[in-house]
């Protein structure tokens, strides 16, 4: 696909997972008319000091070593344009406008997938009803998506490839990266089943932290369905699981061991916002083909566009309350009330961030001071509320909320 060496000179110019990508497909329609634009000194788009110096510095020969060294090595590089990309991530927040992989990524188009999560210290009981759920789950289909951590999404993964189905790792480093250590000597089993490793991170991107949160929304995204194995209040599966629900699935828990314990907050805080308790494989299977029927008869004439773009207004109402399965002929609620629900669900701290905010952009450094946190730890914060659409990064680290 020709097109594909462009879209990769826009996340080379850009940087991957950059929002502002989407901005220049917005007004220039085609990542080649967006290359031939914005080397032609167009003005459509204002530019950054550092974007219009990347523009002018990086050659479109750059993309183009890039796919043939990717292509020598068997990553596979798709972009959005691509008939292979995922048709779940089409519809999400800033989608990833290029993907590597290695495996098989056809396994992503079954109707039945299942994004499965939970923490790395994992007791017996979740690693069993992990294994034994998924095994069930594959058994009738379904193509289980984990993000390869140690704990319960090796065991989900492992379940799947073990019965010789495909299973999808979302990783939050290059496809090439041995992380975690522990989990190396598996990728063979998974790839050998027909699964997939999955990346919107180039080739060599190393494991940092403020990538995870990233990658968990494609993560949240590519199941028709998320469950929850076992999670703390800190686990960074409820992350998952929130992004899952606001991008209009189902969230399934599984009921804790130990209503006592601190290992399964996280699971009782999700079943008393509303998660479905589950108990066996069926519960998953009747939620996804519950859902799909739903949606199947309240719209069948109605047509989605083919990835969102920020200036859409339409879409990211319709998509959120359509997978949300608000009736054929009800009232849509406004884009403002999409963000008001958004803004309801943030953490005490995400709120702290939007309201210092209020009055005004401010630079990363001076918002971390008046919060009193670390730089690290405000800049996850900051990327979760960008993929909520809550906040919007500018040129120079200054942040800025969507009004």
């Amino acid at each position: 696909m020709d097109e594909l060496k462009y879209w990769l000179w826009l996340n080379m110019v850009f940087g991957t997972g950059n929002h502002r990508i989407w901005e220049v497909i917005n007004f220039f329609r085609t990542a080649e008319k967006a290359y031939l634009a914005l080397n032609e000194g167009s003005t459509m788009v204002s530019l950054s000091e550092n974007e219009n110096k990347n523009v002018h510095s990086v050659p479109l020969h750059n993309a183009e070593v890039f796919l043939d060294n990717c292509a020598k090595r068997g990553i596979g590089v798709i972009c959005c344009k691509s008939p292979e990309y995922p048709s779940q991530l089409k519809h999400i927040y800033n989608p990833p406008s290029v993907i590597y992989y290695k495996g098989n990524i056809s396994c992503l188009r079954s109707e039945l997938t299942v994004t499965a999560v939970g923490t790395r210290k994992a007791d017996v009981y979740s690693l069993k009803a992990a294994k034994e759920v998924c095994s069930e789950l594959s058994a009738r289909g379904a193509v289980i998506i984990s993000g390869f951590a140690v704990g319960i999404d090796l065991a989900c993964s492992m379940a799947a490839a073990e019965m010789g189905r495909p299973t999808a790792c979302v990783m939050g480093c290059g496809v090439d990266v041995d992380y975690p250590k522990q989990n190396f000597a598996y990728r063979d089993t998974i790839l050998a089943a027909g699964g997939v490793f999955i990346s919107e991170f180039p080739p060599g991107t190393q494991p940092y932290s403020a990538n995870f949160p990233k990658r968990n929304r494609v993560l949240a995204a590519l199941g028709k369905a998320a469950v929850v194995f076992q999670a703390g209040l800190k686990s960074g599966s409820l992350i998952t699981a929130n992004l899952a629900a606001a991008q209009g699935r189902e969230v399934l828990c599984l009921p804790p061991a130990d209503i006592f314990s601190g290992e399964y907050s996280g699971n009782i805080k999700l079943l008393r916002d509303g998660a479905i308790p589950m108990y066996d494989a069926s519960d998953v299977m009747d939620c996804i083909i519950g859902r799909k029927e739903q949606l199947s008869a309240a719209y069948t004439t109605k047509t989605l566009p083919s990835a969102y773009t920020p200036d859409d207004e339409e879409f990211i109402t319709e998509a959120m309350y359509e997978l949300n399965n608000i009736p054929a002929g009800q009232e849509k609620p406004s884009r403002e009330a999409v963000k008001t629900e958004l803004t309801n669900d943030l953490s005490e701290r995400q709120t702290q961030i939007a309201e210092a905010l209020e009055n005004g952009a401010l630079h990363a450094d001076e918002l971390a001071q008046r919060l009193e946190l670390d730089t690290s730890e405000l800049m996850t914060e900051l990327t979760e509320l960008e993929i909520f659409g809550i906040v919007r990064s500018l040129p120079g680290k200054m942040f800025e909320l969507i009004r």
